[in-house]
């Protein structure tokens, strides 16, 4: 029985495909990927993680409910793919109240329409992507009049999912069709989001695959709110007997059965190599604490397969 490979030390520095050595180039190779598996990303997840994927979505989301159930949130899914854990979160997001049509707008804070309560909304172009920071809470406004008396109808602020691959948010998009969310193609590592202007950001299985893990905790950092969160969940590789069995699966079975369904076996054999190189709950935990957050938790889900990780900025 071969034995699992041992830690990962905290100076892990970020996901590194076959072949590359460079944080840039790690990106440029992972983008590429991805761009390519996007129209068969989906099926292979399902497919691949026994259906289990859908299980763990919902799970993160729910345990996510007391910063979700608040219309002023702001919240960022990162890393976001085709959408599918940004759908479970948007679940428990308050509704956008009958008669507005949310927006994204200039600034990427969703803004409402007035819209008659009669007519049908016009379809709305969720494809824009912002390069102008999100404004401050006191610069945006917080409600709109629908059509016949004045009344002010505090508007949900939508979510903002944000991947750096363009053909993944294309296959989310129509996902979001008539949803308080909005899009932004943009990169983990360099946001074009103010200081303190978000209070949760999540990731489903996408952090492990940013090119410098400190760098990356830094910006959320950055972004988040006093008070704010994140929301990590990601695999892991467990030990004794399951870990074997997941090590087995992993690495002889899933690449095979990925490149079948993708038709691009690299990008399955990369991804049991990251989660091999992704560092254990100890020691990501440790990352987390450096990046300057406090109270970091892993919980474990599935045998120790995947788990979410939470900290708040202090």
């Amino acid at each position: 029985m071969s034995t699992v490979a041992v830690e990962p030390t905290i100076s892990a520095p970020g996901a590194r495909p076959a072949g590359v050595s460079s944080p840039d180039d790690a990106a440029h190779s992972i983008q590429a990927m991805f761009d390519t598996i996007a129209p068969t990303y989906d099926r292979a997840n399902h497919l691949l993680s026994f259906g289990l994927d859908r299980f763990w979505w919902s799970r993160a989301a729910r345990t996510l409910r007391p910063i979700l159930a608040r219309p002023e949130a702001q919240v960022l899914d990162l890393c976001c793919g085709t959408g599918d854990l940004t759908l479970a979160l948007d679940r428990y997001r308050p509704k956008v109240p009958q008669g507005l049509k949310p927006l994204p707008s200039a600034t990427g804070i969703g803004t409402a329409e007035a819209v008659p309560l009669s007519k049908t909304a016009p379809s709305t172009d969720r494809s824009t992507h912002w390069d102008p920071v999100i404004p401050n809470e006191g610069d945006r406004p917080a409600s709109a009049t629908v059509e016949g008396p004045a009344v002010a109808v505090k508007q949900p602020a939508p979510i903002l999912a944000a991947d750096f691959s363009h053909n993944m948010l294309a296959l989310a998009q129509p996902k979001f069709a008539g949803r308080n969310i909005v899009t932004l193609e943009a990169d983990a590592l360099h946001l074009p989001l103010a200081d303190s202007s978000i209070d949760l950001v999540t990731f489903a299985f996408g952090f492990r695959n940013l090119a410098d893990y400190a760098a990356g905790l830094a910006e959320l950092y950055r972004v988040l709110r006093p008070g704010g969160e994140i929301a990590i969940l990601e695999c892991n590789q467990p030990g004794g007997l399951i870990g074997w069995c997941y090590s087995l699966y992993f690495r002889r079975v899933l690449p095979t059965l990925g490149g079948l369904i993708s038709g691009t076996p690299r990008a399955y054999a990369y991804l049991p190599d990251s989660v091999q190189r992704f560092p254990r709950p100890p020691a990501m935990k440790q990352l987390i604490t450096a990046a300057g957050f406090a109270n970091p938790t892993w919980t474990s889900y599935t045998l120790g397969t995947a788990g979410l990780y939470r900290a708040a900025k202090p």
